[in-house]
């Protein structure tokens, strides 16, 4: 055999060529590590900040969803109500500083890398553009891959992910809390929801590369949950995972069999696989993280006690607790970070607001470990926490922060957003512990002001019809239902503000107002009597302004 001799400037060639290639240094942390606390070993930066601080969409803030890291390390991030942002570090200090803004501008939540393409959802579409390495803002053409989803009131973002074989799911959620008359009010009914289920409250499945596809042209793939955007396939177990967003309201529907502590702790927010064919249990049970089993719905006769027949609904995988709100959900695939999290989910709660009276809770990033088939073990833990900077509130819009989004970077860092502000984090493992790792803010007690005393004139009427809305102390909940403390409608003329509760708020506030997540609906029904209580109620409560009397609210009929 004959051996040829190279010369020496060849093998330097290849050598170069083959050699493993060392990964960059990881950024320098912030001394903070941008306010969150974070277990041993991890550190953390903000990346971007306030990327929606003072950006509206006509009258509506914008919010900052999910988000996807290029393998050159651009950021990709999706505004729920606006655009695209594309975000680049150009001087290596792990920063980013340059911000550019593209798309259809009609909004959405998720957002994608996919074999050569970078895909983004609005509130009825799925589009897509071609990625070219290197290429900031995509140069090509948009293609829309599937159009005319429905989109209602509330529920309407769209989540998607993709499986191995071509396939794309596409989240559908349910416009309501239960599908039901009178939904989220006292004594409301369950209806019969196989025809609405066909349409809403499921997956289906489409082809990832078709353009020009609707919902008929998609395969439902799983039915029976409201809503659910935390998302992801697992390469492991070869299949979907999802975390729902669980119920709201059970004390206001049906008080005679929930309290507050009910409400706030029987509903869990549960993970499942999503297998064809799956059925969740949505509208007709719930699940009792405490219980452990599917509980019938107050509104299909249930009363905190009867359990829906054994085998009749998928179990869930995992139970978080109530009302946390799971955004966005991410496998790890990096080696980053220790060999626990490989290939765990890490899930992003947005927070409650639904706890009211009690203190709200989530508003952090969690950990599920899986076992050597990709599988959850059952349990979660804390991963990143302080984003709210607050340890007790009641109020959602008292949280500083929001968890959003959650994406993984081509070093294995993991990136997270926030919706208040739009700041991003990336999360590194350096082994070393923080000096100055974020701490909560001092413990804030609940005032005795803040929440209406129940013996109130027209206390009872508001906690029937307003409250599930705008909460009990009447702070609302940003991008879904506004504040009354401080409303220019319950301050000002009295006229407008009985207007509003007769006609509902679209039939007489100016159309370009702010629009919010949950559409007030009108109230005529209610008597002239319970008319003019509630409005005194939240004159007198919220705006220290004067009564309202049955013959002002006959006058306006």
């Amino acid at each position: 055999m004959r051996f040829t001799r190279f010369p020496i400037w060849v093998a330097l060639i290849m050598f170069a060529a083959f050699a493993p290639v060392a990964p960059a240094a990881l950024p320098a942390p912030d001394p903070d590590d941008g306010g969150l606390i974070l277990p041993s070993g991890f550190r953390a930066l903000v990346v971007a900040d306030n990327l929606v601080v003072g950006e509206r969409v006509g009258n509506t803030p914008e919010r900052l969803r999910h988000l996807v890291v290029a393998p050159n390390g651009d950021l990709y991030a999706k505004g729920k109500f606006g655009r695209l942002y594309a975000l680049r570090d150009t001087d290596g200090d792990g920063r980013m500083d340059v911000i550019e803004r593209f798309g259809p501008g009609d909004g959405g939540t998720h957002v994608a890398l996919h074999q050569g393409w970078l895909y983004h959802s609005s509130r009825t579409a799925v589009y897509r553009h071609p990625y070219r390495d290197g290429e900031l803002v995509p140069s090509g053409p948009m293609e829309t891959i599937v159009s005319g989803l429905p989109a209602e009131r509330d529920h309407d973002a769209k989540a998607f992910a993709f499986d191995e074989d071509g396939g794309m799911l596409v989240e559908i959620g349910s416009p309501y809390n239960v599908y039901a008359d009178g939904d989220r009010r006292l004594g409301a009914k369950g209806k019969d929801a196989t025809e609405f289920l066909k349409t809403y409250g499921g997956f289906w499945r489409f082809d990832a590369a078709k353009n020009g596809q609707t919902q008929a042209d998609g395969v439902r793939f799983a039915t029976g949950q409201r809503h659910a955007l935390a998302l992801a396939w697992h390469p492991v177990a070869k299949t979907f995972f999802m975390v729902q967003m669980g119920r709201d309201n059970l004390n206001v529907v049906a008080p005679e069999f929930y309290d507050e502590l009910d409400n706030a702790e029987r509903v869990a927010e549960v993970m499942h696989e999503v297998r064809a064919g799956s059925d969740f249990g949505w509208p007709y049970t719930y699940y009792d993280p405490i219980k452990k089993a599917h509980m019938i719905a107050p509104e299909f006769g249930g009363d905190n006690r009867r359990r829906a027949p054994e085998g009749t609904y998928d179990r869930p995988v995992v139970a978080f607790p109530g009302h946390w709100a799971p955004l966005g959900m991410t496998v790890y695939s990096g080696t980053q970070f220790p060999a626990k999290y490989r290939h765990g989910f890490f899930v992003t709660f947005h927070g409650s607001w639904n706890r009211a009276p009690r203190y709200q809770a989530g508003y952090q990033v969690a950990f599920v470990p899986v076992d050597e088939n990709g599988r959850p073990t059952g349990a979660y833990e804390t991963f990143a926490d302080n984003f709210a900077q607050r340890t007790q509130f009641v109020a959602a819009r008292d949280a500083r922060h929001r968890p959003g989004g959650v994406a993984e970077g081509p070093d294995g860092s993991l990136y997270v957003t926030d919706t208040v502000r739009g700041r991003i984090w990336r999360i590194i493992y350096t082994g070393e512990t923080s000096p100055g790792a974020g701490s909560p803010a001092p413990r804030r007690a609940v005032e005795a002001a803040a929440l209406p005393a129940a013996d109130a004139p027209g206390a009872r009427m508001y906690q029937l019809v307003c409250a599930a809305c705008h909460m009990p102390n009447g702070t609302g909940v940003p991008g879904m239902q506004p504040a009354l403390a401080g409303s220019a409608v319950v301050a000002g003329d009295p006229a407008r503000l009985i207007d509003v509760l007769l006609r509902g708020p679209a039939a007489v506030l100016p159309p370009d107002r702010e629009k919010f997540g949950t559409v007030m609906p009108p109230f005529a029904a209610l008597s002239d009597e319970e008319i003019a209580a509630v409005a005194t109620f939240v004159r007198r409560q919220f705006a220290s302004a004067g009564d309202v009397t049955p013959a002002d609210v006959k006058a306006r009929r």
